[in-house]
Parts: C-alpha cells; structure tokens; sequence
C-alpha cells in the first residue's frame, strides 16, 4: 500500500524548474518509492546498488547516460558521487542547444553532504535539494500537508483536523515510529527484526561501506548510548568515557548520523551565534520506532510508563515538527534555550525578530508550565504566546500569554 508524501508536492514544483531534483534521507524512508510512483512509467529506473551498472557508472559516466536517457531516475546516488560532473555537462549542453532541461534527472540517495564533498563543480543553481524522513503523523493519517507554525491562528486550525488519541495510543504511534515498511505491514511482521537488520544494513552497508568507521561494534554501541540519550543535552566527553572512544570520535560519529538523516541535533540559542556551536546541543532520534527498539522497549505501555517516557515524548513532538519543515521543503530554524542559571525552554523557534517558546511536558494540565518563558525577554526579541505541548484534551489557554496544545495533533 502506497501512502502519500507531503514532500512530492515539493518535488513535482521543482522538477519543472530544475534540471536535476535530489532526494536524500535515511534509508528506508521511502526516497525511490515516492519518486517512482510520481514518475510513473514515463520516467525509467535505475539503481546504482547494482554491482554492474555501479561499474559502468563509476568507469564510463558518459556510456551510463547514454545507456539510460532522461527523464531519469537514479537510486542509491550516493555510490558513485562523481555522476554529477557528467550530468552538468548534460544539462548545461542541452541548455546551450535551447533544449528544455527541466526535470531530467531525479535522484534518491543517503548522506547528503557526502554526496557533494568530492565534487568540485557541483550543480549548484542546476538542482533542488530536499530531505526526506521517515512517515509523518500527518502523512499516515491521511492528512493535507502543513507546515507547524506555533502562532495562535495557526495552531487553532491546526487542531481541527487531527482526532483526539488516549496517551497509550500516543504512546504506539511513539513505540511504532514512522518507517513505512513497519507503517504498511500486518501483525506478521517482526518489528524487532525489522529494526536490527536495519542498524545492520545501515552499519555495514553506509558507514563502514565508505570507510569512517573501522569499529562496527563501538558504533553500535554508540547508537545504542545515543537512544538512550534521545532529548537530552549532548556531552561528547560524557559520551567519550562511557564507550571508550575519544570525544572527537563521538562528535564525527554524530555527525554522520546527522547527516543519514538518522539524528536531528538541536542548538542553544544565542544571540552571539558562534556560542550555539560550542555550547552542548541536544540530540533526537528523527524515528522514535528505532530509537525505541535501540533502548529495548517493546510495548507501548512499558514505554508510556517507563523512565524514558518524557525523553520519549519530546523526541516525537520534536521529531514531527521537524518533519513537517523537512517536507514543506524548509529548513528548520529551531533551537533552545539554557542559561547559567539552568533555566531552559525546550523549544524555540525564531522567524526574523520574533521567537515562539514551546516547552513540552507530560502531564494534562501542567502546574507551573510556563515559568521559564519570562527569561527569554532578556534576547530583546519579540516574543510571542508561549505554546506547551502536553496531553491535554484541546488547544485552551493557560493564562493570557501562555497556550496548552495536545501532542496528539502534533
């Protein structure tokens, strides 16, 4: 069963203005399907995981292309980066003959970044770039695509269009995570072996694949310490000692999950901007089914009243706005917020000169929910209502300048 995609909207916009249109992500997000099934049959397939078209691709890009004329779609990109220069050479020719260059080449692949770093002369102005995460709430259940604004408006319409959820059904949409494979499958499916081929699949084949990590064990063991670290701060010395590493290893480590789209790595807000990249940043696992089996719960009770169940809560609630961003084609702007006193705010998002505090909390009407909003004036920006995610039964204030949001309509 195919689920639709809020990002191929975005997709369909860009590829009747660029040459090229690159999806990337974490595998198993659903990247090729998407792209499949909005090219149809006019479009024709291909993926580099195929040993002899790998060949062919990475020895004769020229013979690749003729072999495989647009529209084109390219899967498992990331195996041979160095397409790119013989695709601007395509693109661009056509362009000079006075030919329609739009859309003709689609491609899906994992680790952004790594894509572009041995490229010289990118497609830079040729090529749309867009990030796909795993299933969205929103994207399951049906709903039209919308972007989470947290201004009062906004949020009142929001609300309307989700149905209300107990917190044990929070709690399973939390547990199952957004992974179509696990969204789409019957009772037969082994959840947990679902998850560890994957953490195998993405060890072998993505990391230590291209080199940068030489210890599969210690970084399994690091994605398993960073689970149980999902939404809170981030101490790569903490981290350091505990696994045996160095903590220039753990910071390389994260990276690359943030870059496979695995890892969402949230920054302190400063308004001196090189402090948000030495203070500690907070980390979310952008699928909470997979951080979950990492740190081993199996049921959505067990999670709904473990000790994790808070962390848990607001990696999803961060995790969704995130994907919400991700799929309208934008980049997030958001941050938090911890001064010397140790008071934070867990969320900020900041639009220009204006700043939206979100704190998220598990309770039904949390006591004292907005205490920590008051420091924030001393950013001297504007600041809006504050919003708390919560498990509250509707979007009601909480006082003049503070709103209590349910977590179900996310």
């Amino acid at each position: 069963m195919y689920l639709n995609r809020h990002l191929a909207q975005r997709v369909s916009k860009a590829s009747n203005r660029y040459p090229v249109v690159l999806v990337c992500g974490a595998r198993k997000t659903g990247k090729a399907t998407m792209l499949r099934h909005l090219g149809g049959t006019s479009r024709q397939y291909v993926s580099l995981e195929n040993i002899r078209v790998r060949r062919i691709a990475e020895q004769d890009p020229a013979l690749f292309f003729a072999m495989y004329p647009p529209p084109l779609l390219i899967d498992a990109f990331q195996r041979v980066p160095s397409l790119l220069l013989e695709m601007k050479y395509i693109v661009d020719q056509m362009a000079m003959d006075g030919k329609d260059n739009r859309g003709m080449y689609w491609l899906a692949g994992t680790q952004q970044f790594s894509m572009m770093e041995d490229v010289p002369d990118s497609l830079a102005g040729r090529m749309a770039v867009y990030t796909m995460s795993s299933l969205s709430s929103a994207e399951l259940e049906g709903r039209s695509p919308s972007l989470f604004h947290p201004d009062l408006a906004s949020l009142g319409e929001r609300v309307k269009t989700y149905r209300p959820k107990t917190m044990l059904q929070l709690y399973q949409d939390i547990l199952r995570g957004g992974m179509p494979e696990v969204c789409a499958a019957d009772e037969t499916l082994d959840r947990g072996q679902f998850f560890a081929d994957y953490v195998t699949t993405y060890v072998t084949r993505d990391v230590l694949g291209q080199n940068r990590v030489r210890q599969a064990e210690r970084f399994y063991d690091f994605l398993v310490y960073l689970a149980s670290q999902t939404g809170c701060a981030l101490r790569y010395e903490e981290a350091a000692g505990v696994l045996g590493i160095s903590a220039h290893t753990a910071k390389e480590w994260v990276n690359i999950l943030v870059r496979s789209g695995i890892v969402y790595v949230l920054r302190p807000y400063f308004t001196n901007v090189s402090k948000r990249f030495v203070k500690a940043p907070k980390v979310y696992f952008l699928d909470t089914g997979l951080a979950a089996h990492l740190v081993g719960w199996e049921t959505p009770k067990s999670l709904m009243l473990g000790p994790m169940s808070g962390a848990f809560l607001e990696t999803y609630v961060v995790s969704e706005i995130v994907k919400s961003y991700l799929n309208a084609g934008k980049r997030p702007n958001l941050y938090y917020y911890r001064d010397t006193d140790q008071k934070e705010v867990d969320l900020l998002i900041i639009e220009g000169n204006q700043l939206y505090p979100i704190e998220i909390k598990q309770n039904k009407d949390p006591a004292h929910a907005d205490k920590n909003f008051g420091v924030l004036a001393n950013l001297s920006m504007e600041v809006q209502p504050g919003i708390v995610i919560c498990l509250a039964d509707d979007f009601v204030p909480y006082n003049r300048t503070t709103w209590l949001y349910p977590a179900w309509a996310i």
